[in-house]
């Protein structure tokens, strides 16, 4: 088995789509021509992005997120955090952590998105020396 795509629930597929193109450099990918489920391509693995009316159509009792009581967070690797974590916050994130250099060896920022879902934008980690 390997991972293929992770659905986080929101209000508007379409709209979280372009803001997470434009904050995170990734590309658009499938979208329902109802707007009501799409995805952004991130390497190997979708993240994909599903309306709370079609889970709620499907049986299913979806929850908001609140990345001040987050369940889990989606991280966006890149060499230049600092420059990754202004992007994103042009784009409308809104800050959680400033760029931190963290004793692992990794450097990291966090925001929330308009969903409220938890995003760390982190370096690759290093080695210590």
């Amino acid at each position: 088995m390997h991972l293929k795509y992770v659905i986080m629930y929101v209000e508007n597929p379409r709209e979280t789509i372009d803001f997470y193109c434009k904050a995170f450099d990734v590309e658009p990918g499938l979208i329902t021509e109802e707007g009501d489920y799409g995805e952004v391509k991130t390497g190997e693995t979708t993240l994909s992005f599903s309306s709370f009316k079609l889970m709620e159509s499907l049986g299913k009792n979806p929850s908001h997120a609140d990345a001040s009581n987050p369940c889990f967070e989606v991280a966006f690797q890149t060499e230049d955090v600092a420059g990754g974590l202004a992007k994103a916050l042009a784009a409308g994130a809104e800050l959680v952590q400033e760029v931190k250099e963290e004793p692992w060896g990794q450097t990291t920022s966090y925001v929330k998105d308009m969903n409220g879902f938890l995003i760390e934008i982190c370096s690759p980690v290093t080695a210590p020396a």
